[in-house]
């Protein structure tokens, strides 16, 4: 599983995540991450909104309840041993 840095915040704080998976949906790229490899852990779903063409990628996290379950649903289809509970 590969692990990513996240630098958020003004103050350039940053959090490591395992990206357990990533796909695109009409157009836009969305990855799925956890804070640890344990089989009930936490997950968070980023959705890719900076440049394409930028050095580095900006993620926000998806808050659009219907988004949110639109997109768990194709990682769940992803990763077959994977619930995503909201």
């Amino acid at each position: 599983m590969e692990k990513i840095k996240f630098t958020f915040g003004e103050a350039g704080e940053s959090a490591e995540f395992f990206v357990l998976e990533q796909t695109n949906i009409n157009g836009a790229s969305y990855i799925l991450v956890t804070d640890s490899e344990e089989d009930d852990a936490e997950c968070l779903i980023l959705k890719e909104t900076g440049a394409q063409s930028a050095k580095e990628s900006v993620y926000e996290v998806v808050e659009d309840d219907v988004e949110l379950l639109a997109v768990s649903k194709v990682f769940e289809e992803l990763l077959e041993d994977v619930d995503i509970e909201m």
